[in-house]
């Protein structure tokens, strides 16, 4: 197949199969005809790629299992490169979510004092806006105002 067939199959653009080309993750093999020729295996490649990006894999990080995939595995990820990279991706997450924890940790501990300082622990917030315009904390209460029609 075509370049351009080979982008529509893999949902992404000429362009940035050009650049995986450049980048030495898709083979770049041409027809008879000067045209850039693909197969079966190369959206495979492509589909591996795409679906590491979309877990947070930087282009890099495919690398290995592209590299598998063409060494002729029937899976990219079988091969001790690709699982170095599962696994320092999971210590990369692990860290990300701790680090998540303690902020979330923090953000409510500073909630539970500024409630407490404000004196409105366990309260909904009060919205001004929400009780119309002229309720908010100095507007008294509207008694009989007259028309001067």
């Amino acid at each position: 197949m075509r370049i351009g067939e080979l982008a529509r199959r893999a949902g992404t653009t000429t362009r940035t199969l050009r650049y995986y080309e450049s980048r030495g993750l898709l083979p770049a093999r041409r027809s008879g005809n000067g045209y850039r020729a693909y197969g079966e295996d190369d959206l495979r490649l492509l589909q591996q790629i795409r679906l590491l990006q979309d877990f947070g894999f930087g282009l890099e990080e495919t690398r290995p299992f592209v590299e598998c995939l063409q060494a002729g595995h029937s899976a990219g990820d079988t091969c001790p490169a690709s699982l170095e990279v599962y696994r320092r991706k999971l210590a990369e997450l692990d860290e990300c979510i701790e680090r998540l924890r303690e902020v979330r940790e923090q953000v409510g501990a500073q909630l539970s004092r500024a409630e407490l300082e404000a004196g409105t622990a366990g309260q909904e917030p009060l919205c001004e806006l929400a009780h119309g315009v002229g309720a908010g904390p100095l507007a008294g209460p509207v008694q009989g105002r007259v028309s001067e029609e």
